[in-house]
């Protein structure tokens, strides 16, 4: 309810018997108190609203790397997060799409896949031979939960799969994963994420001062490469556990002998790895690729370090990435010259997962 204040009477003119002036009080100061108020209060929600975007949405990271052919696949805000999985699921990048789904080689797995075959000597490797190859791996551990579903909707043309069996054969379905999957609000949300990718590069690239130093990971639509900025990481050097788990060893045979008939090669072209890292399942992994009838190609090149206990660096990806193509090479080049196999097999019931 609006309050007025009396009228302002001149004792004087009271006194005096003059007619007596009333000016009233009070409405021509509380208008622009209240239009001042108004602005104050818009000032204060986009302040917070701004702050909000700098400390938890995309502006906390950095646009350094999105170029003509990178999107940016995550970024470590509570608010953001992860956009990869949702943006070839849903066939956001249609590049991206195109390009994993005609390479001639796939190498899936999780990040480490990624970040260990992100490297000159991969790229140098394929423009040798003129090939096309994509690096189909995903953050958060991502399995064949995800990865399997994704390749039914991509019905790829490779003649060659790189398979990255470190946490590759996991049963649980990762958050993105489920999200994408079984969310039907996350298309929405994903378009959102896409979109706001135009308004932080024309930022961040342009005033860089203004966003923040989270960690970014930019993902390159031709090749599936990584780049990452930002964040702050502490490295520790590669290590290897001979040992054999028997419970994995069960478990991922298991799984491995349902998905494999799916993939559209022939068997000698379908190549195990794992990436190496801090502890190393490598005797598992050995044990695994015999049960399964398949070679491990992973070579142990001394002094390899990771950039975050997790991935190789830079130069250990290299080295490494080089070393595996050294040996798995003359196999990989003997598939791609090979003629494709039919693509039914691709849409059929041999990548099925379990939950």
């Amino acid at each position: 309810m609006e309050t007025t204040q009396p009228p302002l009477i001149d004792p004087s003119e009271v006194s005096e018997g003059r007619e007596v002036q009333v000016r009233p009080r009070g409405r021509l100061v509380l208008a622009p108190r209240s239009g001042l108020y108004t602005l104050l209060i818009l000032a204060v929600a986009l302040a917070a609203g701004a702050y909000s975007l700098r400390q938890y949405g995309i502006f906390s990271c950095q646009a350094s790397e999105y170029g003509s052919d990178g999107y940016l696949g995550y970024c470590g805000a509570t608010s953001y997060g992860d956009y990869d999985h949702g943006a070839i699921w849903f066939d956001l990048e249609p590049a991206t799409f195109a390009a994993a789904a005609n390479a001639g080689v796939l190498f899936i797995g999780n990040s480490r896949t990624v970040f260990a075959f992100s490297s000159n000597a991969t790229a140098d490797w394929f423009s040798s031979l003129s090939e096309n190859y994509y690096l189909l791996g995903f953050t958060h551990f991502e399995n064949y939960t995800f990865e399997a579903p994704l390749l039914r909707k991509l019905r790829p043309k490779a003649k060659a799969y790189v398979i990255n069996i470190d946490t590759f054969f996991e049963r649980a379905a990762t958050e993105p994963g489920r999200t994408v999957m079984g969310d039907e609000s996350a298309r929405t949300h994903y378009q959102e994420k896409r979109q706001w990718q135009r308004i932080h590069k024309a930022i961040c690239t342009t005033f860089t001062a203004v966003c923040g130093n989270h960690e970014a990971i930019f993902r390159l639509r031709s090749t599936g490469a990584w780049l990452v900025t930002g964040g702050r990481f502490t490295s520790e050097p590669v290590s290897y556990d001979e040992d054999i788990d028997q419970n994995k060893l069960a478990s991922y045979t298991a799984l491995g002998k349902e998905f494999l008939p799916g993939l559209n090669t022939d068997r000698a072209c379908t190549i195990l790895t794992i990436v190496p890292t801090v502890k190393t399942d490598m005797g598992t992994a050995r044990a695994i690729a015999v049960a399964l009838g398949l070679k491990l190609v992973a070579p142990e090149p001394p002094g390899l370090v990771t950039f975050d206990h997790y991935h190789l660096d830079r130069k250990s990806a290299q080295r490494w990435s080089a070393a595996f193509l050294e040996e798995a090479g003359p196999q990989i080049q003997k598939c791609l010259s090979q003629e494709p196999e039919s693509h039914v097999a691709m849409s059929g019931t041999n990548l099925r997962t379990t939950n």
